[in-house]
């Protein structure tokens, strides 16, 4: 059994890895995914010019009236799916995924599937 420990510098070690080669532009900016045990977050970055373009999490008062709680796989898609229409709102259409190191499975999966459900390409 992985020791909490281990399991942080295995994420970092991932998460490093990955940002070599992930990198948002203005054309396709960075869709950034972050997890606690409580919340989800999800922004969409420009790493160009250093901004965040729009932002969601399980804390939005738009998620929050519809459903009870903020870490579970229902949310995570309701955040995917609001992470969608405020890029579209700005004008994005085409993002990068960065999973921020954690395992593409779960909570992260779902966010991505509700993106793509909303018209995210990536």
């Amino acid at each position: 059994m992985f020791k909490r420990k281990d399991r942080k510098v295995a994420r970092a070690k991932r998460h490093r890895r990955l940002r070599k080669n992930i990198s948002g532009t203005q054309d396709s900016p960075r869709l950034a995914v972050a997890r606690s045990l409580r919340h989800i977050y999800a922004q969409i970055i420009d790493d160009q010019s250093g901004t965040t373009l729009a932002f969601a999490s399980s804390l939005d008062p738009d998620i929050k009236s519809k459903v009870k709680g903020g870490g579970n796989i229902k949310v995570a898609r309701l955040v995917g799916n609001l992470i969608a229409k405020r890029a579209q709102e700005k004008g994005i259409k085409r993002v990068v995924f960065d999973r921020g190191g954690n395992l593409y499975h779960g909570r992260v999966a779902a966010i991505a599937e509700g993106a793509r459900e909303s018209g995210l390409e990536f």
